[in-house]
């Protein structure tokens, strides 16, 4: 028999039918967010009903506020996102789909609820109102985000029109050094590989260094496959996967259904031997902190390095790339990482949220005070609430950081949490392009910790000096 990769294995067990080269795959989940109103007008103006909504899961996350929640939806400011919620309420009743909504105890990203209600598993393919979707590819599965007329088709059909892609597998083997994060890993991965490095492709992510991670850290890895230009990431299941899903509330239960997800699950990875489009290889010891300078996540660098020359860019296209970046960065060829000065920092977003992002920024938090606004957003409510149980937040808000409710908040800066023209801001969000987080706003991506030492530096600094 031919060896198969996992993904194979998976779209494969997914395909309805074909025709021309487009595949039909039937979706298990699908996961939406309170901009996604379009979706359910769309299917109001034809007279159809949403296909199988207990396979639809419903987060409000991208437009609500972080603070003043008090005040419940009433009390939204801007009315155009307080009705954008109203009438998610209204559509997800109206459907019958499981709303983890404003008021929820469960509220939160859907990129980090799903996995910590045991809704995303193994073996399933998944498809979100939203890029980083690939997010849940951390748990052996196919998870890429679709456009409004590809997620109101998968409304109404439960299935998905999709061109098959290659196959990447990226391969880190070893230790990693002492202070250096998942979120180190997946912008070494993107500096080396480039921005468009995936296009055309899904990444499996392989090796003792991801074999070795928590489930928090591989979620942070395959999230950030989208800015390398791929579909989608995913990483096989293991026992550490198969140990964080049992006993959550949508998992399988102990037993007869535990026993039989445990025989698929166990089936997905990839054959040894199998064959990938591509390959590439990175040694985990070689990799230290991590600082983006420009406006793509390629465009970083280890934190002792400097800002690079565009004299000395590979080619006319990184030359030109270059140059404009640094103009709009506000920064000159040459000068160190860590003389780079701050503004702001923001930790949060659905790569950076989660209990071990927390935990991470309070370790450093606690040898210091934040010398500059730093805001830590915790992904769910349920993150929220082990947080405050174990005194995250009393460290960090001692520090001087300000600890507010769950929500996408400055990652996306379309629920008025957003950067001023020329404000420079260490973020753990996925994407620093011109304007990602306000117009004019200049946007470094690091890990947790990294963020939190330049939180209470003022620039960025080698949280490994802060943490001896």
């Amino acid at each position: 028999m031919t060896a198969r990769t996992m993904f194979d294995r998976i779209w494969e067990a997914h395909v309805v039918a074909e025709e021309e080269g487009e595949i039909l795959l039937y979706v298990d989940r699908a996961l939406i967010h309170e901009g996604s109103s379009h979706a359910f007008a769309a299917l109001k103006r034809r007279g159809q009903k949403v296909a199988r909504p207990h396979q639809v899961f419903a987060f409000t996350d991208h437009y609500v506020p972080t603070s003043g929640r008090d005040r419940g939806i009433a009390g939204i400011a801007v009315d155009e996102i307080r009705n954008m919620v109203i009438a998610q309420h209204e559509n997800t009743k109206l459907h019958g789909i499981r709303l983890f909504g404003f008021d929820d105890p469960a509220q939160g990203i859907l990129h980090i609820v799903p996995p910590e209600q045991g809704i995303t598993q193994p073996g399933m393919l998944i498809c979100g109102a939203d890029s980083h979707t690939s997010t849940h590819g951390a748990f052996g599965s196919i998870a890429f985000g679709i456009g409004a007329s590809d997620m109101t088709h998968v409304l109404a059909t439960q299935a998905t029109w999709q061109r098959k892609p290659k196959t990447l597998r990226i391969t880190v083997d070893g230790e990693l050094g002492f202070g250096v994060a998942p979120k180190d890993i997946i912008l070494a991965v993107i500096a080396k590989i480039g921005a468009a490095g995936g296009v055309g492709h899904a990444i499996e992510y392989a090796g003792s260094t991801f074999r070795r991670m928590s489930m928090e850290g591989r979620m942070t890895v395959c999230n950030m496959s989208i800015e390398a230009g791929a579909r989608c990431g995913m990483i096989a299941p293991d026992d550490t996967t198969f140990a964080y899903l049992d006993g959550r509330p949508w998992a399988p239960k102990r037993g007869v259904e535990w026993d039989a997800a445990m025989a698929l699950w166990q089936s997905l990875p990839s054959d040894a031997g199998a064959e990938f489009d591509r390959e590439v290889m990175l040694d985990a010891a070689q990799i230290e902190p991590m600082v983006t300078w420009g406006v793509n996540p390629e465009m970083a660098g280890a934190v002792g390095g400097s800002v690079p020359d565009p004299k000395n860019a590979p080619d006319e296209r990184r030359r030109s790339d270059w140059a404009m970046a640094l103009d709009y960065m506000g920064l000159k060829a040459g000068m160190a990482l860590q003389d780079i000065r701050i503004d702001r920092v923001f930790i949060g977003s659905c790569t950076n949220s989660r209990i071990e992002d927390i935990r991470a920024a309070a370790e450093v938090a606690k040898r210091g005070k934040a010398v500059v606004p730093a805001w830590v957003v915790p992904g769910s409510q349920t993150v929220k609430r082990q947080a405050e149980a174990e005194g995250l937040d009393r460290i960090l808000t001692t520090a001087g950081f300000e600890w507010r409710d769950p929500g996408c908040s400055l990652c996306t800066a379309i629920n008025g949490d957003q950067l001023k023209p020329g404000e420079r801001c260490a973020s753990t969000s996925n994407r620093n392009f011109r304007n990602r987080q306000g117009p004019g706003g200049r946007t470094h991506l690091v890990s947790p910790a990294m963020a939190a030492a330049a939180a209470i530096k003022g620039h960025f600094a080698d949280v490994r000096e802060i943490l001896k």
